[in-house]
């Protein structure tokens, strides 16, 4: 379980699942591995994760429908960035941030007088491992 103290139980379980998990997690999927724990509904689920996601405890990865437990709390502030590559063959996720990609798309949406809430950056292709294995 999570030691933030502003966290539900079941907001805790779950955030406790996608940490331990060994790849992004559908809400299903944690459902499932959460019944032994008391929870019985999806809402029970999406609710804990809308909170996750709001606190940026967590991330949504919209191309699997699946989410991830942050790696970097600290660095989403409100309008922050979270990069991933997402290997195609094995399923592996690596959140990364970099100063000069969120610098200018930064620049851009002050620029334009965009108020961003979330950017998320997906990158899909294959892994060094899965690459080599050719």
């Amino acid at each position: 379980m999570s030691d933030h103290p502003d966290l539900t139980r079941n907001q805790s379980l779950v955030l406790g699942a996608l940490a331990r998990a060994d790849g992004p997690r559908s809400a299903y999927e944690l459902l499932d591995d959460l019944r032994d724990d008391g929870l019985r509904a999806p809402l029970q689920v999406y609710r804990a994760l809308d909170k996750l996601l709001e606190l940026r405890l967590a991330h949504r990865l919209e191309s699997l429908n699946a989410f991830v437990a942050c790696g970097e709390p600290h660095v989403h502030e409100e309008g922050g960035i979270a990069a991933f590559a997402i290997c195609e063959k094995c399923g592996r996720v690596e959140e990364f941030c970099d100063d000069a990609v969120c610098g200018r798309l930064g620049a851009i949406a002050h620029e334009t007088g965009f108020r961003p809430r979330r950017t998320t950056i997906e990158i899909r292709g294959l892994c060094r491992t899965c690459a080599e294995a050719g």
